[in-house]
């Protein structure tokens, strides 16, 4: 057979000892890993001779080495060679008992004598084996610690013998594709130790990651946003509620991950200066309130992320990346309330590359506040850009609650939110008050919301003022807290405006169901949540004509208007007459089972949750055997928009990346990286270790 240059002898037969066994291993020996795999048993033979050598020296009779040494190289050793006997013949100086009946020690010279040779039935030791066991008694007391550690040699090339033996037992005749397949195995395993003593773990290609969420026995879904309670905002209680009826369902796993904030912020954001220790206080906090509104126990994890409060955009930014807070065996769909606002400054793992799909609810009219700035216009064209290059970065699907907002890539209308069900049981109490006869409103209009100009406080004095004689007998009560309410009071009280102003209060408060007229004037909300909640107790309200209360047309209580003058014609129609009582499916569509029902439905979440893509995406088997299940694209060909997707992503990280440039663009100093103060509370590694700073 041609060896084409390549030694294609088995290791042992290279060395000088032939055998029997040479021509069946050299049926594989063209293999490149069974060539590599002789390399290596070539290597330690040589190695173990040169020790071999170093220990025998000093040994009068090297004779039992040289026996071993020989019996090692011979590439036709007997099926039942063991270490056993080998390691007790080294001790014994060759000598020493076999088994009955069988073949003990190390097949020896051409004569087939060697250490411990055949037994007979009566294990009387035959041939030379008792000379040796003399002379290895004799020279015992000065050769002992080199016989201890030659045993442990022997023991170790005896255990290579072994392998090696089984690796060519095979005959001839069978193919070679198992040898082939062994050595395979093992380059494997040499492989697999360099990875792990280096540390190394691939996570997918450039475009894509070879696994993102690894298998479960159910799906898990991550609410990330941007605010929590006890801060009474939308983006704090909306993802509370969706957090509870999606985990109601218990079809999937759910976690909320709300921002920490230190308790200098905490005291300038929550309420009656209330601030909390610890994460784990905050969290009973918030299930405290949660349960006591929905009636049922909730079952969903609450993480939370470091953050800091941005007084002049009373705003919360993330500190960090947010994604590393979730872990990646729990990295299967996120859902990014307010996505824009939580990717502005984002420097992390992109969201798509972590999840396999990811929603964002938009939840703020962002360019409407900012057009009310010093060169807000300016300001509101950069803004917008960089919206739509974070949606389309980070999104798989933008869910807008109303045409209000800015018109993202990926995105469609549909207001995904529902509230509280106490009102809704507030609103079937008056009915049946009603159907029996009582008076339920005993009181006229009301305005609730935060006391901030752009939250509709300056239409609503406009508007007072403009028609300050036709509204002479319409007294408006007005409840709220905020940066701006000695502004507005003032502004009310210099216009001599016939407006009441009290503290802010809970909606659901019993002083507030009396009312019959809710007024919002606001042309700045996204979808006000007051609105929906007044609707739901079977108030009146009067709204502007705006894209966002579309969604609450459909209901006869409200009452929308185009011009000032209508918005007095609105208001005195209101208060001449009662509302009426809402139908069941005008409940059920504001309430949060058909929200979430919504949700499912517009953010495809249901074919996500329902279909077998993990399976694809987790194991090999099974993939692309039903028409309805895709194939997973390859990584090495990634289509054009994805393509484009990449590199806005990569040029946002960049920019995100440089601290000068987000100080310029208005992000608060040090949110590149959680602060000391953020690592104690939440227990993280401390920022220098986190994020350490090579020096040289």
């Amino acid at each position: 057979m041609a060896s084409y240059g390549v030694d294609t002898r088995p290791a042992a037969a290279a060395a000088g000892g032939g055998g029997a066994g040479a021509g069946a291993a050299g049926e594989g020996a063209l293999s490149f890993l069974s060539r590599g795999l002789r390399e290596d048993l070539r290597l330690i033979r040589a190695r173990a001779g040169e020790l071999e050598t170093f220990l025998t020296a000093p040994v009068p009779e090297p004779e039992l080495l040289a026996r071993l040494r020989r019996a090692y190289s011979s590439s036709a050793g007997p099926r039942g060679w063991t270490c056993r006997p080998v390691g007790k013949a080294v001790r014994d100086g060759g000598g020493g008992e076999g088994e009955q009946g069988g073949e003990v020690g190390v097949g020896g010279g051409p004569g087939g004598r060697g250490v411990g040779a055949h037994t007979d039935g009566q294990g009387a030791p035959q041939g030379d084996g008792a000379e040796a066991s003399v002379a290895g008694h004799r020279h015992a007391p000065q050769g002992q610690a080199q016989l201890d550690v030659c045993d442990k040699l022997v023991e170790s090339l005896c255990s290579k013998r072994k392998d090696h033996l089984a690796y060519n037992s095979f005959p001839a005749s069978e193919p070679s594709a198992f040898s082939n397949d062994n050595a395979g195995d093992e380059l494997d395993l040499r492989i697999a130790s360099v990875v792990q003593s280096t540390g190394h773990n691939y996570e997918g290609g450039f475009w894509n990651d070879g696994h993102k969420y690894e298998t479960a026995d159910k799906r898990h879904v991550a609410i990330v946003t941007t605010a929590s309670l006890p801060w009474m905002t939308g983006t704090a209680v909306n993802p509370l509620f969706r957090a509870a009826y999606l985990a109601k369902s218990s079809k999937q796993d759910v976690t909320l991950v709300v921002p920490w904030l230190c308790k200098s912020d905490q005291e300038l954001v929550y309420p009656n200066s209330m601030t909390f220790s610890s994460p784990q206080e905050q969290e009973a906090y918030m299930r405290s309130w949660l349960e006591e509104r929905v009636g049922f126990k909730t079952d969903f994890k609450i993480s939370f992320y470091p953050g800091k409060f941005q007084k002049e955009r009373r705003s919360i930014i993330p500190a960090g990346d947010t994604s590393q807070f979730i872990p990646s065996k729990e990295a299967d769909i996120a859902i990014l309330e307010e996505p824009e606002h939580l990717n502005w400054y984002h420097h992390g793992k992109r969201w798509t590359d972590k999840f396999n799909h990811v929603v964002g609810v938009v939840h703020t009219n962002y360019l409407e506040y900012i057009k009310r700035e010093k060169n807000g216009a300016i300001q509101a064209f950069f803004v917008k850009h960089i919206n739509n290059l974070v949606a389309r970065a980070y999104c798989h699907k933008v869910l807008r609650l109303s045409g209000a907002t800015q018109d993202l890539p990926k995105s469609m209308i549909c207001n995904v939110h529902g509230v509280n069900p106490k009102f809704l049981e507030v609103g079937e109490r008056i009915a049946a008050e009603r159907e029996s006869g009582q008076h339920s409103f005993s009181k006229g209009a009301y305005f609730l919301g935060k006391m901030v100009w752009a939250k509709g406080y300056r239409e609503l004095i406009d508007l007072y003022a403009k028609h300050k004689s036709d509204l002479e007998g319409i007294k408006l009560d007005i409840y709220g807290n905020g940066e701006d309410s000695h502004e507005v009071q003032s502004a009310a009280m210099k216009l001599n405006l016939n407006l009441n102003f009290h503290k802010g209060r809970d909606h659901a408060d019993d002083s507030l169901h009396g009312y019959k007229v809710f007024i919002n004037p606001s042309i700045s909300d996204v979808l006000c949540t007051a609105t929906a909640e007044a609707l739901a107790m079977g108030k009146f309200v009067v709204c502007a004509d705006h894209p966002s209360n579309d969604f609450f047309r459909s209901f006869p209580n409200c009452l929308t208007y185009k011009t000032s003058e209508d918005f007095v014609v609105k208001v005195k129609e209101a208060m001449a007459r009662d509302p009426q009582p809402l139908t069941p499916e005008q409940r059920y569509n504001l309430s949060w089972e058909a929200a979430t029902q919504r949700f499912m439905e517009h953010s495809e979440l249901d074919k996500v949750l329902s279909s077998s893509n993990r399976d694809c995406t987790t194991s090999t088997s099974g993939c692309g055997k039903s028409g309805d299940n895709k194939m997973e694209k390859s990584a090495s060909l990634p289509n054009m928009s994805d393509m484009v997707d990449g590199g806005l992503a990569f040029a946002h990280y960049c920019f995100t990346g440089n601290e000068l440039l987000r100080l310029s663009t208005g992000a608060i100093p040090g949110t590149l990286n959680y602060n000391k103060q953020h690592s104690l509370d939440l227990h993280l590694l401390p920022p220098q270790v986190q994020n350490p700073v090579y020096g040289w």
